[in-house]
């Protein structure tokens, strides 16, 4: 046998990545319920009927097509992302580029486009339709203060974000948080302003069962986007840990990958051009929180320890711990 052969990432590896991908697809379709139920209230409430949940379904669809073509050029210039050129990239890019390379080839993925953001906080992030539309973005402070065994570590979760498809489900879902709460705001707008059954069950006497249903989407219209906003933090939590495993696959080196998390989470400098909306596209969350091993439902990450921890164990099955 060849001495270069490499053994097999142990079964626990590939069970890991199963689990994070079926909580994932269950806590999409726990946002498309809430959605629905959203909407089919609001109709009911408001006179509409089904054409509430047909509105939902519109306004959704209507902002995920806006999303999936623009958005993310919208995140790049954002994010003050300057396109690094094909062909022959400047020296200081050319172990960024060479390293993307291996790692797509590893994961078998069309090459992304490459940005930098002059930042001198060390931090990443993909994004994209899918990934023949994909596009990984690094700080100068990344490239400036990791080593190569470290940049590769991170490239490879950038690129499992792409092979995995969770560049997709970012969008998806944030396309629908946003549309929950475009539809609560405009319910209750439309509410405060005397519309819908309230309006016809006073002049007419009211009907218990509607005036309960009435309630019941107020209810929504204010709970609906706080519950939205909890699942998109587990839908972000997730994939970044599903990141972190498939990378491995890829580098074959968690080591590096939990060097480059202790170091960019250690790092005193600011992401300047960080903000709430786009937080959760990072390798690790610019808005960092209090206390690393600080656990919240609103978090878009895992901790920084429960991951290091997590690759850490890996490590130590694979024997290069």
């Amino acid at each position: 046998m060849s001495a270069d052969v490499r053994a097999p990432v142990p079964t626990t590896f590939y069970r890991e990545i199963d689990r994070n991908r079926r909580r994932s697809w269950l806590l999409v379709a726990a946002v498309i319920v809430v959605l629905g139920l959203l909407g089919g209230a609001i109709g009911y409430a408001s006179g509409f009927g089904w054409g509430g949940v047909v509105m939902a379904l519109l306004l959704g669809g209507a902002m995920s097509v806006g999303s999936y073509f623009a958005g993310d050029s919208l995140v790049m210039a954002t994010s003050g992302a300057r396109e690094i050129p094909r062909g022959e990239p400047p020296e200081r890019y050319r172990q960024l580029v060479n390293v993307v390379e291996e790692m797509r080839l590893a994961g078998g993925l069309p090459p992304p486009r490459l940005w930098v953001i002059d930042d001198s906080a060390p931090n990443a992030f993909a994004t994209g339709r899918d990934p023949e539309h994909a596009s990984v973005a690094v700080t100068t402070g990344l490239l400036d203060k990791l080593d190569r065994e470290e940049l590769q570590g991170v490239i490879g979760h950038e690129m499992s974000h792409i092979g995995n498809l969770d560049i997709r489900f970012t969008l998806l879902v944030g396309v629908l948080v946003g549309s929950i709460a475009l539809l609560a705001d405009w319910f209750l707008r439309f509410t405060f302003w005397g519309g819908g059954r309230r309006g016809n069950n006073d002049r007419n006497g009211g009907g218990g069962a509607a005036a309960v249903i009435f309630v019941i989407a107020i209810l929504l219209a204010v709970v609906a986007p706080l519950i939205g906003r909890l699942v998109q933090a587990a839908v972000s939590r997730s994939r970044e840990s599903l990141a972190d495993a498939t990378a491995v696959d890829l580098t074959r080196n968690p080591v590096g990958l939990a060097r480059a998390l202790r170091r960019i989470s250690d790092d005193p400098e600011v992401l300047e051009v960080a903000n709430r909306a786009t937080q959760h596209l990072y390798i690790v969350n610019p808005i960092k929180s209090f206390e690393e091993r600080a656990k919240s439902l609103w978090d878009t990450h895992p901790p920084i320890g429960e991951r290091i921890r997590a690759l850490e164990a890996i490590a130590g099955q694979m024997g290069t711990g």
